[in-house]
């Protein structure tokens, strides 16, 4: 094609006849790497979600490791018995109350499943000497589950009897899996469970408006908590920290833990006189 061009503008030169001259193309307008870059830039952090910045950010505790904050205490708690009456929860033996761990966690849902995780875990037992100690594990980063679990797994022995309040239906599931997912050997596999939901179940339902932890320990202890973060808002409260939030929320979440702990601990005593008993017995 292009030699047959070329013949015809050659015939129209020779007869006289002007040749139009080939259509310049326009020129390409072309963009530097740095304006593009920039362009690139702002169109990321348009499309990021913006981050709360905040100075409090202090999260109580000993860094244990990287991530990890362990906060421990050991306070003057009621006197518990040496031997526990299980009755209530229809063992047929009583337990040293040295070997008792209450334990509660504190996730990012309630729903359970793979993806809630703990972010704080909280233990506490008494002591030979009749004191309360309670410890505390708290994560501020996704990296440190691994090690909270691999902390609380040593708080645990053989004879450990585990108590809780809803934890055999949640808690202990949840770390099942928990620990499953950080390819680490479930500590609480094997171990006896006293789970006080049950039997605060079996003897006030119907009575109380709920069975709720917060109802029983109102009715039962006379614990009615002051400015307490409910647990529904715990999952917003670390999530909130590890967008660079303050840590005011976590930091009553910790406080709402300990609480839950001490109140086990009360319902347990209080529960483990019942015995069998029906509640008009009371």
């Amino acid at each position: 094609m292009s030699a047959l061009a070329d013949r015809l503008r050659q015939l129209r030169t020779q007869s006289g006849l002007s040749v139009p001259a080939a259509p310049t193309p326009a020129p390409k307008q072309t963009l530097s790497a740095d304006v593009l870059r920039l362009i690139q830039g702002r169109s990321r952090l348009q499309r990021a979600e913006p981050r709360a910045s905040s100075t409090d950010r202090f999260v109580p505790g000993e860094e244990i490791a990287s991530g990890l904050f362990l906060t421990e205490a050991v306070v003057d708690w009621l006197s518990p018995p040496p031997l526990i009456d299980t009755t209530f929860a229809r063992w047929d033996e009583a337990v040293g109350t040295a070997r008792l761990l209450h334990f509660d966690t504190e996730t990012t849902g309630l729903a359970g499943g793979t993806g809630t995780r703990a972010f704080m875990m909280g233990a506490a037992h008494w002591e030979q000497n009749g004191r309360f100690r309670i410890r505390q594990l708290t994560i501020t980063t996704m990296a440190a589950e691994t090690a909270m679990l691999q902390t609380f797994a040593g708080w645990l022995h053989d004879d450990t009897i585990l108590v809780s309040y809803n934890g055999k239906s949640y808690d202990a599931p949840l770390l099942a899996t928990r620990y499953r997912l950080a390819r680490l050997p479930n500590p609480l596999t094997g171990l006896r469970h006293l789970d006080l939901l049950h039997p605060v179940r079996r003897h006030w339902k119907g009575v109380w408006e709920n069975c709720r932890l917060a109802t029983a320990e109102r009715q039962l202890l006379g614990v009615v908590r002051d400015d307490d973060l409910p647990g529904s808002e715990a999952p917003a409260a670390w999530l909130t920290f590890l967008r660079g939030g303050p840590a005011t929320n976590l930091r009553r979440v910790a406080h709402h833990n300990v609480q839950d702990l001490r109140s086990l601990a009360g319902v347990l005593l209080r529960v483990s006189r019942l015995g069998a008993r029906p509640p008009a017995a009371e």
